[in-house]
């Protein structure tokens, strides 16, 4: 079960929606996109972020995204054995809580929350060291979530160095 492969099962929306996991780890869908997957569960991010933020002060939500990350593990790696590849790319479970998190964490400006999506993007598809090696060593719901998180955590260093600098 590798990552890159070929599914043993071609996602559809029947697939999506045979399991709450499956819905879940596809983005509420999103992951279903023909062109760029992973963009697309990123911007899907905008969407809980804007309903949950008001509501919640940083630390509950920081709670919130903790328990999605705890429960992504399950779900992504439960549809990743369902199709037959550990980090299938419309898997974007990841990109979705991990984004969330850059969102939190910078300025609640519109030019911020592009700049932040373009790099958040940029360092997911790029995966600067060590996010390709752990990325390669670590397998099922638990690598799919880490490599993503490393790169908002990078998106969030990035952000808040240029901040200082202004």
């Amino acid at each position: 079960m590798g990552s890159g492969a070929e599914p043993q099962v071609r996602p559809s929306w029947r697939f999506v929606l045979s399991r709450p996991a499956h819905f879940m780890a596809f983005g509420f869908g999103s992951g279903l996109s023909p062109k760029a997957p992973g963009t697309a569960g990123t911007l899907a991010a905008f969407l809980p972020y804007w309903l949950l933020a008001p509501w919640l002060g940083r630390g509950a939500f920081t709670l919130v995204l903790l328990a999605a990350f705890a429960v992504g593990v399950r779900w992504c790696g439960k549809t990743g054995e369902a199709l037959g590849v550990d980090d299938y790319g419309g898997i974007v479970w990841d990109e979705i809580v991990a984004f969330m998190l850059v969102l939190l964490w910078i300025p609640q400006t519109a030019p911020w929350f592009g700049a932040a999506f373009l790099l958040f993007r940029l360092l997911d598809i790029w995966k600067p060291f060590p996010i390709r090696y752990l990325e390669r060593r670590l397998k099922g719901g638990f690598g799919v979530m880490l490599d993503d998180l490393l790169a908002a955590g990078y998106t969030l260093a990035i952000i808040h160095g240029l901040l200082w600098l202004r």
